[in-house]
């Protein structure tokens, strides 16, 4: 049986970025690794999850959730670092 530790390390993205996906979409850890892995690998996918992350950062900056708005913004630093296609349009 696969653990939740064994689902995010096979995913392609960090357990940060899989969190901010599972915030978005308000579902769980193990669908949004899912969720994630898919979007990953599609044409259009490292926008979409990029978008996902900026949606979560303005999310938090309206709700004054300001440790999350640093939190987040070094998830989109990291998550742009490690797939390069992220570059805004």
């Amino acid at each position: 049986m696969l653990t939740r530790d064994d689902c995010i390390a096979l995913c392609d993205l960090t357990e940060d970025e899989i969190k901010a996906i599972a915030r978005h979409e308000h579902v769980p850890l193990i669908l949004a690794a899912e969720m994630g892995q898919y979007l990953i690998h599609q044409p259009d996918g490292v926008t979409r999850i990029r978008r996902i992350i900026l949606d979560d950062i303005e999310a938090a900056r309206a709700q004054q959730r300001y440790d999350d708005v640093r939190r987040l913004k070094a998830v989109l630093y990291h998550f742009a670092r490690n797939h390069p296609a992220t570059q805004a349009p």
